[in-house]
């Protein structure tokens, strides 16, 4: 029996021991363990933070984007509405071009499209009805030119007549009578061919002819049945409704159509119960395009006095201030009319609505990193609603911070791609 409880002291002073060294092993040096990479990479991510919200961009990259930066400044945030609007010829500045007289094209100097100035030739009829016309000029000028000789024979004639008569009565006053008749006759004759000239004259300047062109026409007497047809005003060639060959006449509204391209209007559909806040002399912001990317200035011109009764709503007319080149009559808008007086509104600190971005579901711009050239840096904004195409900064930015006012939306593509690398 004492055999047996030494045995068993002795068993368990082995399994005291064992327990000692696997405990000392796990204290001094043992392998890592899953739990222990997983606090490591936690430690190596926290490290690495202040590096994960930048982006870097080379010169030529920010060059292409048209990233820009620009100081944060207060404005005084005019409240607008908007109203679907589309771009049209100004009426006052485009011209439909005809031709006064009969005939067929000879000859096309312009094509759809082309800029043209004030006096440029579009293109040349040949026309047997003005070659007519400067016919007849001519044969009514010579008939006034031969009738003057009669009169002044006639009026001779009386004169001898008369005088003799009241000097010795050695003509009698019958004849004195007749020669008198018959120098009334010959200015009568006279004034009536110096009137079919005037006609005939006053014709030609009905077809467009210059006078300059009916006084070198009597000159030389070169009758030239060639019309051209020149612009009236400067713009382009919008519209070409003619060929080369093709008879015209003036029954034809228009052959080509001319436009200023400079001086388009934007007409906006506003509703009748919004449109007591617009007024002529409101300044507007229109966007073009499905993105609102792309914008100009313009100011409120006219105002409609009647409402179109399926729409109830009102056109609103806007003439733009500067030329945008996706300004193009027929393209569809968006215009932002200002509805309220600037001077009853406080300024306060806004940036452009196109330099905010919404990232992983909250608003951020992107500020210049100091020192490191190309780089920008995520920082978290807080903002009120757009007005105007400006966005009030509550938190975030302060008075005279750098940020980027343009071309952020390229930082926010750059800045995704690299969290899904990262990702990876």
């Amino acid at each position: 029996m004492s055999t047996d409880r030494n045995t068993n002291r002795t068993v368990l002073a082995l399994a005291g021991t064992l327990a000692a060294l696997v405990l000392c092993s796990c204290s001094c040096g043992e392998p890592p363990t899953a739990a222990t990479d997983a606090q490591g990479e936690r430690e190596e991510q926290a490290e690495g933070a202040g590096h994960g919200d930048e982006v870097h961009l080379t010169p030529e990259a920010i060059l292409r984007h048209g990233v820009e930066v620009a100081e944060a400044h207060e404005h005084v945030l005019v409240p607008t509405q908007r109203a679907p609007a589309q771009v049209a010829f100004n009426s006052e500045g485009i011209a439909h071009v005809g031709v006064p007289v009969h005939g067929r094209v000879a000859e096309l100097r312009v094509r759809l499209g082309d800029e043209v100035v004030p006096g440029a030739e579009l293109l040349i009829v040949e026309s047997p009805e003005l070659g007519a016309a400067q016919s007849d000029f001519l044969l009514k000028r010579s008939a006034a030119t031969n009738a003057l000789p009669a009169v002044e024979l006639a009026g001779a004639a009386h004169e001898r007549a008369r005088a003799l008569h009241e000097k010795n009565q050695g003509i009698a006053l019958t004849e004195v009578l007749k020669r008198e008749a018959e120098y009334r006759t010959a200015q009568a004759g006279l004034a009536a061919a110096q009137a079919e000239e005037e006609a005939a004259r006053n014709r030609l300047l009905l077809l467009r002819m210059t006078g300059e062109s009916v006084d070198r026409l009597a000159e030389t007497r070169v009758i030239e049945p060639l019309f051209t047809v020149r612009a009236p005003i400067a713009g382009q060639v919008v519209e070409r409704e003619v060929t080369l060959g093709e008879l015209v006449g003036p029954e034809r509204e228009a052959l080509l159509v001319i436009a200023d391209m400079a001086k388009l209007w934007v007409i906006a559909d506003v509703p009748e119960t919004r449109l007591g806040d617009i007024a002529v002399g409101a300044r507007a912001r229109v966007l073009l395009g499905s993105s609102g990317d792309h914008w100009c200035e313009g100011v409120v011109s006219f105002l409609s006095p009647s409402i179109n009764p399926a729409s109830r709503s009102v056109q609103v007319r806007i003439e733009p201030t500067d030329r945008h080149p996706e300004l193009r009559p027929g393209v569809f808008a968006q215009a932002e009319i200002e509805t309220d007086s600037a001077r009853e509104r406080e300024p306060e600190l806004a940036i452009p609505e196109a330099a905010v971005q919404r990232i992983e579901g909250s608003s951020a711009v992107f500020v210049p990193v100091p020192g490191e050239a190309g780089t920008f840096a995520r920082r978290a904004v807080r903002v009120g609603p757009a007005v105007g195409g400006l966005v009030p900064v509550l938190s975030g930015l302060v008075e005279g911070e750098r940020y980027v006012s343009a071309g952020s939306f390229i930082l926010k593509a750059e800045l995704g791609k690299s969290s899904a690398e990262h990702g990876h």
